[in-house]
């Protein structure tokens, strides 16, 4: 496993702007003070080091905090690039999930809102339970609906 200090013989964290750069070049293509990791598909910072992938994010919080996260780490603005440490915190898989914004498939453009017949049903999930808040005229009242249920139920 990955310690603070072998993560510091290797890398530069700027906790400003959450970029990493190489302290100790990983191979002869890649040169001491340039910018550490690429973006994966999911749009994540990843970084290899001894044949190994992390995620920019979790070195971030072992390079400040010495150690990893006993959990994850979730991107308070929701940009999964950004990691500067000010934008990090560690949270339970429930709160990172309360953290999300809606997927492209959604058919109403809300989070927590789907269509039901010709009304606008509000849901959420706590606790891997779905609970069903109610049937409303409007996507947009649905939504105050579940926005109103998260901010009493999420908790971060």
């Amino acid at each position: 496993m990955l310690t603070q200090a072998q993560l510091k013989e290797r890398l530069h964290y700027d906790p400003e702007t959450g970029l990493f750069t190489w302290l100790i070049a990983p191979s002869k293509s890649v040169k001491i003070g340039s910018i550490a990791g690429s973006k994966n598909n999911q749009g994540y910072i990843a970084i290899g080091i001894n044949n190994k992938l992390y995620s920019g994010h979790r070195l971030a919080w072992l390079y400040v905090h010495g150690r990893l996260p006993d959990s994850q780490i979730d991107h308070i603005n929701r940009i999964r690039s950004d990691n500067r440490i000010c934008n990090l915190r560690e949270v339970t898989r429930q709160q990172n999930q309360f953290n999300r914004i809606a997927q492209k498939n959604n058919q109403t453009g809300y989070m927590g809102v789907t269509m039901c017949g010709k009304k606008y049903r509000a849901l959420i999930m706590v606790d891997s339970k779905l609970i069903h808040i109610g049937l409303f005229d409007t996507a947009e009242k649905a939504s105050q609906a579940y926005l109103s249920a998260k901010s009493e139920l999420h908790v971060i």
